[in-house]
């Protein structure tokens, strides 16, 4: 079964050429990287605000929100979100402390 973020991720690999009059995803595509890294960070920040503002909703739509630029971002990049997927099911069960410690500087 494919879960909902690949499903997701397939949509906006065939949305970037479209036409930014009526897609969205072809509007940040034409914005390019600044104009999606922009939108990303901004969704952070709003995501952020939501866990403090202690709304579960409001967490629930702007989490939504950063998943999905962060995709559009991903794919923009050419970075595949099974790649993505990999790297998180490598650190599985490892430290979060001794994974950061283990990287290269």
């Amino acid at each position: 079964m494919t879960d909902i973020l690949t499903t997701l991720s397939r949509t906006i690999a065939a949305r970037r050429a479209g036409d930014p009059a009526t897609s969205y995803v072809a509007r940040l595509n034409a914005g390019g990287v600044p104009l999606m890294a922009r939108k990303l960070g901004e969704e952070a920040v709003e995501t952020v605000v939501a866990a403090l503002s202690g709304d579960a909703d409001d967490l629930t739509g702007e989490a939504a929100d950063l998943l999905f630029h962060l995709l559009v971002l991903l794919d923009a990049r050419g970075v595949n979100l099974a790649d993505v997927t990999a790297e998180l099911q490598r650190r599985e069960g490892q430290s979060g402390i001794a994974e950061k410690a283990a990287r290269k500087p």
